[in-house]
């Protein structure tokens, strides 16, 4: 604060939450607030940004209304002059490329995964025999509750796999169909 101060900040925003969150009401006001021929400042380029790619958008955004920005420990993050925008270039292009290797190597991945047999997401819980038996007790009559309290999950689990599950002839105990 005094560093800020003493560089000449009129009003100072002070965040609490983590610059990883992506809702933060102080930074957003401190965007709201910041008008034409201001220069807003930071202390550390960290404390603005989650990564380049988020810190570039703000800068441009900042630019767009005419705001400067500067960052006190690193002199060259300064968009008052042509060399700090010249290193806001430079770390847009690097955003730029990150996000595109970033993105090649999730679809390398999503490819792999595919002719392994994976199809991603959570492992299903609720397997084709447990939600056998699921049925074949709710068939005999049991409870939802009595149910869910032997298979270990909850009514609305036990009731999702009754929507999916084959149907069972309770006589001889064995598959039909299914719904």
């Amino acid at each position: 604060m005094d560093r800020l101060k003493t560089a000449g900040a009129m009003k100072i925003f002070q965040e609490k939450r983590s610059g990883v969150d992506r809702e933060r009401e102080e930074l957003k006001s401190c965007l709201d607030y910041a008008r034409e021929g201001d220069t807003l400042l930071v202390t550390k380029l960290d404390r603005l940004a989650r990564s380049t790619a988020d810190l570039y958008a703000i800068v441009t955004m900042l630019e767009n209304k005419g705001v400067a920005f500067k960052v006190l420990d690193d002199a060259a993050v300064d968009t008052t002059s042509r060399t700090g925008k010249l290193v806001m270039g430079i770390l847009a292009l690097i955003a730029e490329f990150e996000t595109a290797i970033r993105r090649e190597r999730q679809m390398e991945g999503i490819v792999r995964a595919k002719a392994e047999g994976r199809t991603g997401g959570r492992p299903k819980l609720v397997t084709d025999e447990i939600a056998v038996d699921i049925r074949a007790r709710r068939a005999a009559g049991e409870s939802f509750r009595s149910i869910a309290k032997s298979v270990a999950f909850s009514v609305a689990t036990v009731q999702n796999a009754l929507k999916r599950a084959p149907a069972v002839d309770t006589a001889e105990g064995r598959v039909v169909g299914t719904d």
